[in-house]
């Protein structure tokens, strides 16, 4: 089983624009197609509550012809065209789809943040975790996002495996990011959200990619816009993560990044496991 998750950070700008950032995206989705994964999942899609488009849908299709899609956006009272999933899966394959609301706060579960896939041997979710925002002005409520979302996985993993996957939002430890010592108190890198994230895993979960490659430093999932030279120096944060069950961890046999050349922002990430669907 090969799967791969992107947060794509608007897939109309992706699909549609003619700016050297829309080039540098679909460079990476045609980077993508070539590795022919089973499934796909897409994080921060930023569409609107109908949807993709028709154009949307064609341009998709001339990169991934062998694959369905399914998709779930930000809906009232949320922000239009705001978070955003999709999953792309191979055409054969024929999940059980589900769209979860864990009872988290405010607008959170109208936001589009999960999708959920169900096969006869594991589950493969993904998941765009809320942001705590400029002034760790949501903080609190992403708290209750946490521990509501490591209750989802955990009703899912009594049932069967799961694989889990996406943009969590959050560096686990000082070695998920080259700068932690400045960033004690910067969303993504708070106590709180890291012990979220330390809970989750004690809810039955393995970090796959420290799994396969231990400690091993230096290696990121997101580099920020902002900084012209963020990706040249390497001062990203590992907030991308494919989770597994802890029993079927063993059963991993590959976990790292995609390269995504020039292109900041996040990167493509990918599990290879034993599994059967």
């Amino acid at each position: 089983m090969k799967l791969i998750s992107w947060n794509i950070d608007s897939l109309n700008a992706a699909l549609t624009a003619e700016s050297p950032r829309a080039l540098l995206s679909r460079a990476v989705i045609e980077t993508i197609a070539k590795e022919n994964a089973d499934v796909i999942a897409i994080q921060e899609t930023k569409l609107s509550a109908n949807g993709p488009t028709k154009k949307h849908l064609e341009v998709l299709l001339s990169y991934f012809p062998d694959y369905s899609n399914v998709w779930r956006s930000s809906v009232e009272p949320a922000r239009k065209g705001y978070a955003g999933t999709m999953f792309l899966y191979k055409k054969e394959l024929e999940p059980k789809i589900t769209f979860p609301e864990i009872k988290a706060p405010t607008t959170m579960d109208a936001e589009g943040r999960i999708i959920t896939l169900e096969f006869d041997n594991v589950f493969i979710t993904q998941v765009y975790t809320p942001n705590a925002g400029d002034g760790l002005k949501r903080l609190a409520d992403r708290q209750i996002w946490d521990e509501k979302y490591k209750e989802y996985l955990i009703s899912l993993d009594k049932q069967k495996p799961v694989l889990a996957t996406g943009d969590y939002n959050v560096a686990h430890k000082e070695i998920d990011l080259a700068n932690p010592a400045s960033n004690r108190r910067s969303a993504g890198f708070t106590d709180e959200e890291r012990q979220g994230f330390t809970s989750l895993l004690e809810g039955g979960f393995t970090d796959s990619f420290r799994y396969v490659h231990g400690d091993v430093p230096n290696v990121y999932s997101w580099w920020a816009q902002r900084s012209k030279t963020s990706k040249i120096n390497n001062t990203g944060w590992r907030i991308d993560y494919w989770l597994t069950s802890n029993r079927v961890s063993e059963l991993i046999t590959k976990s790292e990044m995609i390269h995504s050349g020039d292109r900041q922002d996040h990167t493509p990430i990918l599990l290879e496991i034993n599994l059967e669907f």
